[in-house]
């Protein structure tokens, strides 16, 4: 007990939840002399700490991963992995640059349906800033270490994001003439990663990896206390439901 207590309190001695207990001191301060201020920065005491929240966060970011689903008897083509971030230069055991957690993860489930079905891997992401690395390029050398045969492995490695990653991978489909792409991406970004290929007319099988949250809520005290979990998971639902809705009032 005294364990889940002392996580309790240094989640407000740690970022987010001590910003959460400065603003509350500087609200006490100024209920007095300042009642707009005063109401202002409860509203926005109120939202920080809602959206910080493990409970709130996982709610929202459960909604996104729940619109696809794994299918059961996949079949396709030609695998396409989309790539979420990469270091340029950190020692890895066979070169350097490493993938995010998430594009790993996504490699792992692109990885392992290479070997269930024999298809080739098309892997999308190039250098998005000067300071982070090549992803599809990075994440061919980890996929030729796991084994994958180098025929089987096809290098997209120009696209900025995920608009780019449609458009580029549709050439490579239609000079290819694969026609059954099953599209392997996070699952919280998979809605924004289907209407994207839609729009370029690649209808492609949705197969989403790398979950970030369970299935089932959880229902403890140190659930509902601000985390930077939470905070990250609240900003990961407004950025996709920001493109999604971008993508839909352009069509």
């Amino acid at each position: 007990m005294m364990l889940y207590f002392l996580k309790l309190a240094a989640s407000f001695l740690l970022p987010p939840g001590i910003f959460i207990a400065m603003l509350l001191l500087v609200v006490f301060l100024l209920k007095k002399r300042r009642e707009y201020v005063h109401k202002g920065l409860c509203l926005i005491i109120a939202l920080f700490y809602i959206f910080s929240t493990g409970y709130v966060g996982s709610y929202l970011l459960r909604t996104l991963e729940a619109r696809h689903v794994p299918p059961t008897g996949v079949s396709g083509d030609v695998i396409i992995m989309l790539g979420g971030g990469a270091t340029l230069d950190t020692p890895d055991i066979d070169g350097p640059g490493h993938l995010s957690g998430s594009a790993a993860n996504r490699l792992l489930t692109a990885a392992r349906l290479q070997r269930k079905l024999g298809v080739p891997v098309i892997i999308s992401g190039g250098q998005v800033f000067e300071d982070s690395g090549r992803e599809a390029v990075i994440a061919r050398r980890i996929l030729l270490g796991l084994g994958i045969p180098e025929e089987q492995i096809l290098v997209e490695d120009t696209s900025l994001n995920t608009t780019q990653n449609a458009m580029n991978v549709k050439k490579i489909l239609g000079e290819r003439g694969f026609w059954q792409p099953i599209l392997v991406t996070s699952a919280f970004h998979m809605e924004r990663s289907i209407l994207n290929f839609a729009k370029q007319g690649v209808r492609a099988q949705a197969y989403p990896a790398d979950y970030l949250v369970s299935t089932t809520p959880g229902l403890y005290a140190n659930n509902f206390v601000p985390s930077a979990d939470g905070l990250r998971n609240s900003a990961i639902f407004f950025r996709e439901w920001l493109g999604i809705w971008a993508l839909r009032l352009r069509q």
